[in-house]
């Protein structure tokens, strides 16, 4: 049992340590997600504004606006295809989509991809991708920003610039605030303001110095055009990961405990049983609920407690029942013996000694129908299964028993037989070990023969599937409430059936039991032909079928 606990709580740990193999990839994953999702989220209004706006160029002009703003912004820029361009199918999906792609190429560097439309001298069909490789994703973009933004605006009004900001924003999908604003009311010292004012591009920190802020003047307007704060992306921290981890393993571990130690008294209460049948108290049982192994394993524990406590009490009744039965002929032999020592004459002495014969060979009989019982109560014996002709089988236990009382006609009854068989005359086939077969329909007649009064009748009916052999007697018959009891193993009925008419009370058991390893049953009933006793057994026509 402990050693059952400590395989359990070793298993324990290895999933403990298994969850926490799956916690760093998980955070490492879910990192890795989060970093490809903010780089698109920044790179989204912008690339997406300069691929709009090389929507209304042709060629000649997309490769002088492409010269423009690489010198201006510092980032290489160029149009590719998506063959080019090596990406893969999930990628090429959400440019379709209109979404920005950033594959990242190092630290802080990564190529980012926008869908352009094709100009009019493009090969049809075919996708064209704006592509750049930024450096410092942030700063880099921010300048970008800045320049396409300013260039936009200053074709409209200066009342009507706000309103186009926001229009941008909103349809571009920028990932971050920006508005217009008047230079007294920027958040900046006098020097940038000083640099804001001079046409310059100011860069300055948050509230809380985790962001940065991008200032621009827009010509010759009063308005300063600022971008942001725009954060730079933080990883979980491994102390986040520790706290994941450090909840995770303890909610399993209480979760694993509880199960464990539901188990564990589950399985004391079955080595608790074991100990109490071990000790002699064969009535134990244990709870068998639920369907898992435990509960299986209760299951078969009980039924082995059913089989042992039937087995001894079986064997107590055998040994009870056979010191009982050996009492009567062990007298017979004693007074034999003591009558002989007295005789006179030959011919009592013979008498005697004919007696005595009689009583080993009812001896004998007790001791091989007791062994026999044993054998086939203990376990299931070896079955040699085997065609049997049953009409063969019948004409034979007739012919071996008959004899035995000349005043019992011992015929054959009704004979029904359906078969698939083609083969005439090689219909009444059955399944069925001979050996067997043979001694459970032999205990059958001579059982009816003990009692019958003139006539005992063997007949069968057979089935495609089925088979069954009815043994009937013309004798007083078996009173019903008796009928669940006759198998009983030295069951001796008050009425005629009695001590008188022979027998040791072993014959019906085994027929049940023979019967019982043919996966079949033994019933009785009661004759309509001929009045008494009908004994059946019923069994599959052919083994291994239901």
């Amino acid at each position: 049992m402990h050693s059952i606990f400590l395989r359990i709580y070793g298993g324990m740990l290895g999933v403990l340590v298994l969850v926490a193999l799956l916690g760093v990839l998980t955070l490492h994953l879910a990192n890795k997600v989060r970093g490809e999702q903010y780089r698109e989220h920044l790179a989204q209004g912008t690339f997406t504004l300069m691929a709009d706006n090389l929507k209304l160029m042709d060629s000649i002009e997309r490769t002088r606006a492409l010269a423009v703003w690489e010198r201006l912004l510092g980032i290489p820029l160029a149009l590719e295809t998506a063959e080019q361009a090596h990406l893969d199918g999930g990628a090429r999906n959400r440019l379709s989509r209109g979404q920005v792609v950033v594959e990242q190429t190092g630290p802080h560097a990564a190529r980012v991809f926008r869908e352009v439309e094709p100009a009019a001298s493009d090969k049809p069909g075919s996708a064209v991708l704006l592509t750049g490789e930024v450096q410092q994703i942030s700063e880099q973009l921010a300048r970008a920003t800045i320049f396409l933004l300013l260039d936009e605006l200053v074709r409209y009004p200066v009342d009507e610039q706000p309103v186009r900001l926001e229009t941008l924003r909103l349809s571009k999908g920028f990932g971050f605030d920006m508005h217009l604003i008047t230079l007294d009311k920027v958040d900046v010292d006098d020097d940038q303001r000083r640099r804001i004012d001079e046409g310059d591009t100011v860069m300055a920190l948050g509230k809380g110095g985790d962001s940065i802020r991008v200032l621009s003047g827009v010509g010759e307007t009063p308005w300063v055009l600022e971008i942001g704060p725009l954060y730079q992306f933080n990883l979980y921290p491994p102390e986040l990961l520790v706290l994941i981890a450090f909840l995770g393993l303890c909610l399993i571990g209480l979760v694993v405990y509880l199960l464990v130690r539901r188990l564990e008294h589950r399985l004391r209460g079955l080595e608790a049983a074991a100990t109490q049948i071990a000790q002699g108290s064969l009535e134990t049982r244990v709870p068998s609920t639920g369907t898992d192994s435990v509960g299986r394993l209760a299951q078969a524990f009980n039924g082995m407690a059913e089989h042992l406590q039937r087995s001894l009490t079986i064997q107590r009744e055998l040994v009870r029942a056979v010191s009982h039965e050996l009492r009567t002929p062990v007298a017979r032999l004693r007074f034999g013996l003591e009558m002989i020592a007295d005789a006179s004459t030959p011919e009592a002495r013979h008498k005697y000694m004919v007696g005595m014969d009689n009583d080993i060979q009812d001896l004998d009989k007790l001791v091989d129908e007791m062994l026999t019982y044993a054998r086939l109560e203990q376990g299931s014996p070896n079955l040699n299964f085997q065609r049997i002709d049953l009409d063969a089988l019948i004409n034979q236990v007739i012919a071996e028993l008959s004899p035995l009382r000349a005043n019992v006609k011992v015929t054959r009854g009704q004979c029904i037989a359906v078969s698939d068989d083609a083969s005439p005359g090689n219909e009444a086939w059955v399944e069925a070990e001979p050996r067997y077969l043979h001694r459970a329909l032999q205990n059958l007649v001579s059982n009816a023969m003990r009692h019958a009064e003139s006539e005992v009748r063997v007949g069968y009916q057979l089935s495609q599937e089925r088979c069954r052999i009815d043994v009937e007697d013309d004798g007083p018959g078996v009173p019903e409430g008796a009928w669940d009891r006759i198998f009983t193993p030295f069951m001796r009925l008050d009425d005629s059936r009695t001590r008188a008419s022979g027998g040791h009370g072993l014959g019906l058991s085994i027929v049940r039991r023979i019967i019982h390893w043919h996966a079949g049953r033994a019933l009785i009933g009661r004759s309509q032909a001929l009045g008494g006793a009908c004994f059946s057994l019923a069994w599959p026509r052919q083994q291994g079928e239901a």
